[in-house]
This record gives structure tokens, sequence and C-alpha cells, in this order.
């Protein structure tokens, strides 16, 4: 498989590794030996053939230390958090769709797969729908991130819900995981950063 490289940059171009500063180059080296494993295992492209990266990866490369503490606070988030694996897939494709975020939901519909979560529940959430096999927790995570993402504001029984399935550490890590990929479909629209095209064979 192949990728077509043409605008996956979207309103920047993909930076190569030997223009970069040195700071921006230890970005690259970190993010080359943790987001592209992580990428690859979960199922999507993050890379061009030629090693160049897409996604939020390649605007990453412009702040280098907000972006390397970035990826300290995502690390951290994912090592530490309450939430099932499957509950933060819930929550970043929900964020993701309201977000409209196309290379967000690409992204994570590969990894929300990896979680158990079927094609068709996959396909639901990321267009703003709560699929019938999820849990009840799932449901729940579903209504508070909609509510939040939607009407900036968590109604009392869903949170009163939330609290139950999660308890009051588990609510506030839902938070943090929707203000994390707030800024990362951010990124991706504001540089209106494509899915990649992919291509069998050559």
């Amino acid at each position: 498989m192949s990728i077509r490289n043409h605008g996956l940059g979207g309103r920047l171009p993909l930076a190569e590794r030997a223009a970069l500063s040195e700071r921006r180059q230890r970005l690259f080296d970190r993010m080359a030996e943790t987001v592209a494993p992580w990428a690859e295992h979960h199922g999507f492209v993050s890379r061009t053939e030629d090693g160049r990266f897409i996604g939020p990866f390649n605007p990453a490369l412009l702040t280098p230390v907000i972006a390397g503490r970035f990826l300290d606070f995502q690390a951290a988030e994912e090592e530490n958090t309450s939430l099932t694996a499957r509950v933060r897939q819930v929550v970043i494709l929900t964020v993701g769709a309201v977000w409209r975020s196309a290379y967000e939901l690409y992204a994570h519909s590969a990894a929300a797969r990896t979680t158990g979560l079927s094609q068709e529940a996959v396909e639901a959430l990321a267009t703003g729908d709560m699929p019938g096999e999820l849990s009840a927790s799932e449901r729940t995570a579903w209504r508070f991130t909609r509510g939040l993402m939607a009407e900036r504001r968590v109604e009392q029984p869903v949170y009163d819900e939330a609290r139950t399935a999660f308890g009051t550490e588990g609510v506030a890590d839902m938070v943090l995981l929707i203000g994390a990929y707030q800024t990362v479909c951010g990124l991706l629209n504001t540089f209106e950063i494509p899915v990649p095209e992919t291509s069998h064979g050559d």
C-alpha cells in the first residue's frame, strides 16, 4: 500500500526532517519512535513513504516545546486514566464527530476497532449517533461527551449518571480526554488536514 502525498499537509507543507531546526528534529525523532509505531499498531497512517509526518503530527512540529509537553500530557492520560479503552474511543470519536474532523475520525475509527467496537458502531459514532451495541457505561460516556461538546455544559442527570458509572475521578478523566482531543481537532481543522488516500500495489 502506498500513500498519495498530494495535499496531505492541508494548508501546510509537509516538513522534511533535514530542513528542521535541532529542536524540531528532536520532536520529529521522538514522534518517529513513539507516535508512528502507535499509529501502525492501531491501523492508521501517520507518515508518508518518505517519512514525513501527516495528520496533527506535522503542525505539531511548528511548536516543538509546547507540542512535546502536549505529548507528555497525552501519554500521562492514556497511561493513568481510569477509563476503559472502549470508553476512551467512544469519547474521542464523539469529539471528532462534533468537530467533523476528517483525519481524527479516520485515525480513531481504526483505533476504536482494535478495542472490539464493530464497524457499524464506529460508523455511527463518527456520524454523531449513539450505537445500540454500546454498554450502559459507554452510552453514558457518549451522552456526557455529546452534551459537553454540543451544549458546553453537562445537565445534572447526565452528570449524576456519569458519576455513578465512572466515579468523580472518571468524570475528570473524561473532561481531560475531551480537552486533549479538542486541541487535536482544532489543529486538524485549522490547517484543513485531510485523510490520506491510499493505493494498493506499486
